[in-house]
């Protein structure tokens, strides 16, 4: 995951869910949409659990470079607005991306450093975020994320994940280790330990179609590596 390559990618989209009450397993509920009534209960802190992406490559790289991830909304001026603050530890390193977020219609929907739009499905975790985006990165691409207000979910809660997965025809999630720590919150820091990677991002979007292309290839994935590991 280039993180920002690939994690980023669904992972930038990284927001809210509205709890239910208790876990179910049939697919015609599991990825009921949900209505989301206003901006206030998306706000806060989310801990990253696990993601399901077609990006080539992402489980992949998830396994072999994602430590931790976290997201905090906050508010922004206008109404439908709010800023979305995201974190990742990568082989041990910090990296952060800040963008904005519109909400219209229980969408979600973002335009830099990529076009995506993202809506809530149902779950039974009374604190998690069950995400399904789409994302224009060259070609369109689909992820499911699961997050939670906790570092860890239970296991019957991972089972209703992987289910709502197997629903919606995607690739087996990976999901990240709960003991590994967060990255610091540096958003209002002068001195800060986290590594912005906004303007990277936005220096490759127009690279992005040819870099997913190759990212499966044994060079691709080497360079990555090589990247992080520097």
């Amino acid at each position: 995951m280039m993180m920002e390559v690939v994690y980023v990618a669904v992972a930038a989209l990284s927001l809210l869910s509205v709890g239910q009450s208790a876990p179910v397993m049939s697919c015609e509920t599991l990825i009921q949409p949900l209505v989301i009534p206003g901006r206030d209960q998306l706000l806060g802190k989310w801990v990253f659990v696990a993601e399901s992406t077609t990006i080539p490559g992402s489980r992949l790289l998830t396994n072999l470079l994602a430590d931790s991830a976290w997201s905090k909304m906050t508010a922004a001026n206008e109404i439908d607005a709010m800023d979305l603050y995201q974190v990742q530890k990568i082989i041990g390193r910090c990296y952060s991306l800040k963008t904005e977020l519109t909400l219209h219609n229980s969408t979600l929907t973002m335009e830099h450093p990529y076009p995506a739009a993202v809506i809530l499905l149902s779950t039974g975790c009374s604190d998690c975020l069950v995400l399904y985006s789409r994302i224009t990165l060259g070609s369109a691409f689909s992820g499911l994320q699961l997050l939670s207000r906790r570092r860890g979910v239970s296991v019957a809660e991972k089972q209703e994940f992987l289910k709502q997965v197997e629903c919606l025809n995607l690739p087996a999630p990976a999901f990240l280790d709960p003991e590994k720590g967060l990255c610091p919150d540096d958003s209002l820091s002068l001195e800060s330990e986290t590594t912005d990677m906004m303007s990277a991002v936005n220096d490759m979007t127009s690279k992005w179609s040819s870099m997913l292309a190759n990212i499966t290839s044994a060079g691709g994935l080497d360079t990555l590596i090589k990247l992080f590991s520097k």
